[in-house]
This record gives C-alpha cells, structure tokens and sequence, in this order.
C-alpha cells in the first residue's frame, strides 16, 4: 500500500491485490526480509505509474 506495487502486479496479473499482498508478506519473511524490500524498491522505480 506504499507505491502500489502489489496493487499494480495483481491488477497486471488479474489476481486479488489481498492475495499478491499476503504472498509477498510470506515470500519476505521466508527470504530474511531483505531480498522482498529490495525487489519492492526495484518495481516502485521500474513500474509505470496509473494515469
């Protein structure tokens, strides 16, 4: 809910924004944090923004 990153990716993939949030909260904690905030900064930067 910061950028719209997940929001983005599930309206991109036709999935709930809920459950692209949850799956992302998973996939940090299983991969020490680190690795999701980066990936999360990266798509902020490289994703268009909704007109």
């Amino acid at each position: 809910m910061i950028a719209g990153v997940c929001g983005g990716l599930a309206r991109s993939l036709g999935w709930s924004p809920t459950t692209v949030r949850i799956l992302y909260v998973i996939l940090s904690i299983v991969s020490a944090a680190f690795p999701g905030i980066f990936v999360y900064i990266i798509l902020w930067v490289v994703m268009p923004q909704e007109p």
